[in-house]
């Protein structure tokens, strides 16, 4: 039999669907992939409202997945042809598409947009049942949780939980996905998809969030933390992927996708490769070589010295060489289809000969406190270890007890504690390298009786940062330079305020997160 879902949502009833092939009846487009995957589209404004697998109802009720928080209203078509189904969902701005292949049980999703849509942020979100797929990503599950920051950050059972901490590096963001008794949901993003979206590869979003409902996300452009100008165009190919449970491969076979006329899809005959060379990076962090325009962006993971990425749009790009995630070296290329482009890139980033340093030169916390858990958590969890305020000794102290973030109003200032020698004072420079900084936060020295002046603002990325559980602003250097007669030999102290003309309170106060700081 088919079933055909009227007016209201009919819940957990099983369909089956002998056959592949897409049915429409008043409202209601159904997608049967002819392998137990059987969708329900309304055709009134592009919404999922039913997504049965195996007999298994996995959309929910009340809410359902969608384009950002719904189109409204949009047109809604479908053709099939060669055993593959294409549902067209067209509003003035956003053309979004979900193609089945026969015996295949997964939407493959492509969106076009000529437009930030005006009801809501660019993202797909599965709004699914929580009862069939109840098991997400622990630190995003917040059903049942108190609010203690806007109304995206929750306590649950002691912990601190919000559907930030389960973004992930774009980089390494390629499958992400719910599950529950036989049954996975995955979103899987080849990076590719990622072209026409903003903030690079060490740029991370919404992944999950458990609240009364299920919901997976793939969030395309978004102001968490956004450091770019939005791009627009062909978003994707994407994927959801219904499973028995285990997690889909990275792999995804879009080839089909090129003979379908997607608006604003590129095919691979029409995109080139670039392949090339580097040199000058630190021993240590890796090596990624980003590349980006106003139309697209690209990454690769590279090492040996070399790097190929492929699968590129035409047009001409800035490249950048990425130690860990700090900029070591630019420089440009042009792609052009069909062809392979070369490049090299040699860091030119110059490392003083230091006489101390603290953290790794790599545009992260790494090895500071708490940045193993900021992540996945709030600033004020109890799992997290006491912000301070600390004093650190040079030569003594473990850099695990020097603070991966300042706030002015909970750990100001960090004293920093050394004994020179003669050889060593005289006139000197510190510099502290930042990764983003939040309400103006940026650091003030004082050196004995001698305080810095006060550097300007950082430039302001208008979003909360570490609170959500990342890191990646913009990367800034701070120097100041200690005149001579400050420094002694024997002991000295150095205080690092957070300064700004903003305030606020708790770890919403002005604050700024930390790299790495060098005496030289």
């Amino acid at each position: 039999m088919r079933l055909f879902v009227f007016g209201t949502f009919l819940g957990c009833i099983p369909a089956v669907f002998a056959a592949f092939g897409i049915t429409t009846s008043g409202s209601n487009m159904v997608v049967d992939t002819g392998a137990g995957l059987v969708t329900t589209i309304n055709t009134s404004n592009g919404d999922i409202t039913s997504m049965i697998y195996n007999g298994k109802q996995l959309q929910d009720s009340s809410k359902f997945t969608q384009l950002s928080s719904g189109l409204g209203s949009a047109t809604v078509t479908s053709s099939v042809a060669n055993n593959i189904g294409v549902v067209t969902i067209k509003t003035s701005t956003i053309t979004h598409y979900y193609i089945v292949r026969s015996g295949i049980n997964t939407l493959y999703i492509g969106t076009y947009a000529s437009a930030e849509p005006s009801v809501g942020e660019l993202r797909f979100i599965a709004r699914l049942s929580k009862s069939a797929l109840p098991n997400g990503i622990p630190a995003a599950e917040v059903n049942g949780g108190t609010a203690i920051e806007g109304s995206d950050v929750f306590l649950l059972n002691g912990q601190t939980r919000s559907k930030f901490y389960s973004s992930v590096r774009f980089i390494q963001d390629q499958v992400h996905g719910v599950t529950g008794s036989g049954v996975g949901a995955y979103m899987i993003i080849p990076s590719v998809s990622y072209e026409t979206s903003s903030g690079g590869p060490f740029f991370r979003d919404i992944n999950n969030q458990g609240s009364s409902q299920q919901e997976l996300y793939w969030y395309m452009n978004s102001g968490h933390e956004q450091t770019e100008s939005y791009r627009t165009g062909f978003f994707g190919p994407y994927a959801l992927a219904i499973t028995s449970g285990s997690a889909p491969s990275a792999n995804l076979d879009t080839s089909f996708m090129d003979s379908l006329g997607l608006q604003g899809y590129v095919p691979a005959s029409g995109r080139g490769t670039v392949s090339g060379t580097y040199s000058g990076t630190l021993s240590g962090p890796a090596v990624t070589i980003g590349f980006k325009n106003s139309a697209a962006q690209y990454w690769v993971a590279a090492s040996g010295g070399s790097f190929t990425r492929t699968l590129m749009k035409p047009g001409t790009y800035t490249a950048t060489l990425y130690q860990g995630e700090l900029e070591a070296g630019t420089g440009s290329v042009t792609v052009r289809a069909g062809a392979t482009s070369s490049l090299t890139l040699t860091s030119t980033f110059s490392r003083p000969s230091t006489i101390w340093s603290i953290g790794t030169v790599d545009g992260t916390p790494a090895g500071f406190l708490n940045a193993d858990k900021i992540q996945t958590m709030h600033p004020s969890d109890s799992r997290m270890s006491n912000w301070g305020p600390i004093t650190f000794t040079v030569g003594s102290g473990s850099v695990g007890s020097f603070p991966m973030a300042q706030f002015k109003a909970v750990n100001n200032p960090t004293t920093i504690k050394w004994t020179a020698s003669s050889s060593q004072i005289g006139a000197r420079t510190l510099r502290i390298r930042t990764t983003e900084a939040f309400a103006g936060g940026r650091p003030q020295i004082t050196v004995n009786s001698w305080t810095s002046s006060a550097p300007a603002a950082p430039p302001a990325v208008d979003s909360r940062g570490v609170t959500r559980g990342t890191w990646r602003g913009i990367n800034e250097v701070y120097d100041y330079a200690i005149p001579s007669g400050t420094l002694v030999a024997g002991s000295n102290t150095i205080q690092i305020n957070v300064i700004s003309g903003s305030s606020g309170d708790g770890f919403l106060s002005p604050n700024f997160v930390y790299d790495s700081v060098e005496l030289f």
